[in-house]
């Protein structure tokens, strides 16, 4: 899931490392992917920022292993990679890969033009989450703060998950992601094409995608 499906989850919580720990792991792996950690097999901690932002980076990965692991998921990225073929027939984008980010940043559009969630209140909790505690917990799982700082403050300053409401934008991202693997992911006929399936499901799924949240609201109850 990306960035406002997790947030959908602590969307209630006052804690605002407890919400950036449930984001941590895809702002790391964008800011720095080299630094690989694992923060829930740690000690005990006593701190409470420490204890919030791993409580919130297990829970990123319980949402996670349940949303790829659920029908849902396999149906419909399915569906997208089948639609998606075509649209960049003769690049080196895997449609399978496609289909899968596009689905996230579908659902991230979804959770914004149907006010579900609202990046405000996302954007207000990041901002909360003081640097000193951030780096405290990057450098208790030996990574160097800085080049995390640095994205963070340009991610918050950005504030580019405001244009996810608009299907340009969901385009752009997601070209964005192909980029970072292959160097040219789209000619502009194939980015139109893409653009066309991305919208033809945003429409498929506006009526019932709140579907795969609800179960997954039951699986976390149920765990907790």
């Amino acid at each position: 899931m990306n960035f406002l499906s997790h947030f959908y989850f602590d969307r209630n919580c006052n804690d605002a490392y407890q919400v950036l720990g449930s984001v941590m792991p895809d702002l790391l792996r964008n800011a720095d992917k080299e630094a690989l950690i694992k923060p829930e097999r740690l000690p005990a901690q006593t701190d409470p920022t420490i204890c919030s932002l791993i409580l919130g980076w297990k829970k990123h990965l319980e949402i996670d292993r349940h949303f790829h692991s659920s029908d849902f998921f396999k149906h419909h990225a399915h569906q997208l990679k089948l639609l998606l073929t075509p649209a960049v027939a003769g690049s080196a984008v895997k449609p399978f890969f496609l289909g899968h980010i596009a689905l996230e940043l579908i659902l991230d559009n979804l959770l914004l033009t149907t006010h579900t969630v609202f990046a405000d209140d996302f954007y207000d909790h990041l901002k909360n989450a003081e640097e000193a505690n951030i780096r405290a917990f990057l450098e208790l799982n030996g990574v160097d703060p800085q080049k995390f700082l640095s994205f963070y403050t340009l991610f918050i300053n950005e504030k580019y998950l405001y244009s996810y409401i608009e299907l340009n934008s969901v385009v752009y991202a997601l070209k964005g992601v192909c980029k970072r693997i292959w160097k040219d992911p789209f000619t502009k006929h194939q980015e139109e094409a893409v653009s066309e399936v991305v919208k033809y499901y945003i429409n498929l799924l506006a009526t019932d995608f709140m579907q795969v949240f609800w179960e997954m609201d039951d699986l976390l109850m149920e765990a907790s």
